[in-house]
């Protein structure tokens, strides 16, 4: 199935609350006839984005091709969460990698953090940043874990930002009977995420980055100038960057049997008023340490933004009964509260949740695979494309190297091996294992 198609409507965004307040950027025309360029991306969020900007600012002639519009895809819908290191806790990247490459990529998930902010700043881009993520643990275990981890960032890797909160620091925080401790980062931070994708957007083509929207790619030719086409048009270029995530479809192969689309779901309430002390009282947002995760903060008008829930098929589900669920798991009190906005979206994982970078043919380049931690990482990804496009590929070439095992089974068994691995680890939520 191609996810471009299953559950939205063709050029627009997801009706989101992130829509509903973005800043409005005009539509891009659609690919028409023949183009040429230096360097053509296939996919507009965070990662082609990205690159289309910094090779735009280089001097280079960048065509970006996205069949829906700019921010479509995950990029638009997300948690807007701007998370500390990768994915992979550092002492766990220790174990599977080895103590100096835990720490190249602890250096690298830092530099993902200050890029992000360093675009919001040079390029005046609004999107409501604000530090602060707060991480709650449901059991004991999971409190004194978490008391580990930031000594040890601290102690080995000279990060001193995360506060470990007992169950009364926490509650200070986030008034919820669901955890009992956790910790606040204030180095990492939150974005409205579609405001971010479009300000990147603005940027790129302020460069000089030529965006063609509703410009689904339907083939791709590698070789010295590997050519891209549309319905309506194709694109001759030097380099081809491939920056579609959990959206890639059939179009890289080789890429696909690395990295698996799965969906996540998103819900708005109205307004809070007052009651908003009873979910957050300070302007962070949280992720909690459940398997399938929990993810929630506050929007500037007070409403709870909070994602979760689960599916097991490529249609979105009824997504308000699926979220609402874990929403009064941790605030029971709102069950009188109304959902006013209800999303979902796709994004990208790997089999080890660290991303992908790869060069799939000649004159070809991939990032994606991000695994719910992509805000950052993708918006450096691109950076590090664009270098590898000049020739500077230290930073694509170390993420490269990382080891990156198939899904079992291919792009035909992955599908079915996920289901049964969530619902074993949504099993273990529920029992608070």
């Amino acid at each position: 199935m191609n996810l471009l198609h299953a559950n939205d409507r063709p050029g627009e965004h997801p009706a989101s609350w992130y829509a509903a307040t973005a800043t409005p950027l005009a539509p891009f025309p659609a690919l028409a006839g023949r183009v040429s360029a230096d360097v053509c991306i296939v996919g507009a969020g965070y990662t082609g984005l990205s690159a289309a900007l910094h090779l735009a600012e280089r001097g280079l002639k960048v065509v970006v091709l996205e069949a829906h519009r700019a921010g479509f895809g995950a990029s638009g819908r997300n948690g807007g969460q701007v998370g500390s290191g990768q994915r992979l806790e550092q002492g766990e990247l220790e174990r599977m990698l080895g103590r100096e490459m835990a720490q190249r990529l602890w250096a690298v998930g830092q530099d993902s953090k200050a890029l992000v902010q360093d675009l919001i700043t040079r390029h005046a881009i609004a999107c409501d940043y604000a530090p602060g993520i707060v991480h709650a643990c449901r059991t004991p275990r999971e409190v004194a874990h978490a008391r580990a981890n930031a000594e040890k960032l601290a102690q080995d890797y000279g990060y001193d930002q995360i506060t470990p909160l007992d169950r009364a620091g926490l509650a200070a925080i986030l008034p919820s009977p669901a955890y009992c401790g956790g910790d606040l980062d204030t180095g990492a931070g939150h974005l409205h995420p579609l405001n971010f994708a479009l300000g990147l957007a603005r940027a790129a083509t302020s460069a000089g980055a030529e965006i063609f929207e509703q410009s689904e790619v339907t083939a791709i030719t590698p070789g010295p100038h590997p050519r891209v086409t549309t319905a309506a048009g194709e694109v001759v270029a030097d380099h081809l960057i491939l920056a579609c995530n959990g959206y890639l479809g059939n179009l890289a192969p080789s890429v696909a049997r690395h990295v698996m689309p799965i969906n996540n779901f998103v819900v708005a309430t109205e307004p809070l008023g007052a009651r908003a002390s009873e979910v957050l009282t300070q302007n962070v947002a949280v992720a909690d340490s459940r398997f399938v995760v929990n993810y929630w903060h506050l929007s500037p008008d007070q409403r709870l933004i909070f994602g979760g829930g689960e599916s097991y098929g490529y249609r979105f589900p009824d997504i308000i009964k699926a979220v609402r669920k874990p929403l009064l798991q941790v605030y029971p009190g709102l069950a009188d509260v109304a959902i006013t906005h209800a999303w979902g979206g796709t994004l990208a994982i790997t089999m080890n949740r660290l991303p992908y970078f790869a060069r799939p043919a000649p004159g070809v380049l991939s990032a994606s695979g991000y695994s719910g931690h992509g805000v950052a990482m993708a918006t450096l990804a691109g950076r590090m494309l664009a270098e590898a496009v000049k020739g500077e590929a230290a930073g694509f070439d170390l993420m490269a190297s990382l080891p990156q095992p198939r899904f079992p089974g291919g792009a035909a068994l992955r599908w079915p091996l996920l289901v049964a691995a969530m619902t074993w680890f949504s099993m273990r939520d529920r029992l608070g294992l």
